[in-house]
C-alpha cells in the first residue's frame, strides 16, 4: 500500500527523500507532497507514561523549541527539536509568523472515514504508530464524500474502487495535505483518514496548520 520510491511525481502527488519536495505543494495539480524520512523516534516510554497527552499551541519559529520542550517537561529532546524544525520550515514555506500545532496521543482512529480538510494546507507527521491513509485524487468519486456516502462505509460507498487504491504514509514521513480552502482547490482537497489501530496500540501524531 505504501509508495517507497526515491523520487516520484504522479499527476497529483510529489514525493522525495529531500525536504525541498514540500515546495511542490504550490504546483496547481499537486494535492499531497511527501518528504519520505527514514527516521525513527524513541517515544514508546513517553506514550506509556502519558497515554492521554495532547497539546494545542500557536507557535512561532522563535519560541517553538522552548515551549515544546516545556510541554514535555524537558524530556523528548529529539522530538522537541524535530517539531521546532518543522514549525520553522512550515512558516518559511508559507510566509507565516506563526503556526497552529496539535500534538496528540491516540488509541483509536481520530477521523476513521475518508474526508477532506477545510483548511488551505495541513502538515502531518506520525512519531509513533501507523500513519495517515489517503486516496490518489484520480481514483476518488467526489460525490461519495460526506453525506454522499448515504451512510455506507467507505469500502461500500463507491468512494474508491478497490482497497489497493488506498495509500499510506510511513511513520516519520512529513506530508503537506492540500485542503479545500487552498485557492483554486475547492474540489480537489486530499482525501484521507486516520488508520485503524490494533488493540493496545498508541499513535503520536503532529499537525501544523496555517493560522
Amino acid at each position: 500500500m505504501n509508495i517507497n520510491t526515491t523520487r516520484g511525481m504522479t499527476r497529483h502527488m510529489a514525493q522525495d527523500k529531500q525536504p525541498t519536495v514540500l515546495s511542490d505543494i504550490y504546483k496547481a495539480e499537486i494535492n499531497i507532497a511527501i518528504w519520505r524520512r527514514e527516521k525513527q523516534f524513541s517515544v514508546k516510554e513517553f506514550l506509556a507514561l502519558n497515554p492521554t497527552f495532547q497539546k494545542e499551541m500557536t507557535l512561532t519559529p522563535q519560541d517553538a523549541l522552548s515551549r515544546i520542550s516545556e510541554s514535555f517537561d524537558n524530556n523528548m529532546t529529539e522530538v522537541s527539536e524535530d517539531i521546532a524544525g518543522l514549525v520553522d520550515m512550515f512558516c518559511y514555506l508559507f510566509e507565516l509568523k506563526e503556526a497552529g500545532m496539535r500534538l496528540k496521543v491516540l488509541d483509536r482512529a481520530m477521523c476513521p472515514k475518508f474526508h477532506v480538510d477545510k483548511v488551505p494546507c495541513r502538515l502531518v507527521t506520525t512519531y509513533q504508530g501507523m500513519a495517515t491513509e489517503w486516496l490518489p485524487h484520480e481514483v476518488v468519486n467526489q460525490r461519495k464524500l460526506g453525506w454522499g456516502c448515504n451512510g455506507l462505509p467507505d469500502s461500500e460507498s463507491g468512494l474508491y474502487q478497490s482497497e489497493i487504491d488506498i495509500q499510506q504514509l510511513d511513520c516519520g514521513d512529513v506530508a503537506l495535505l492540500k485542503g479545500t480552502l487552498w485557492e483554486g482547490n475547492e474540489n480537489a482537497g486530499l482525501v484521507h483518514r486516520s488508520p485503524e489501530l490494533i488493540a493496545n496500540e498508541k499513535r503520536l501524531i503532529l499537525t501544523l496548520d496555517i493560522m
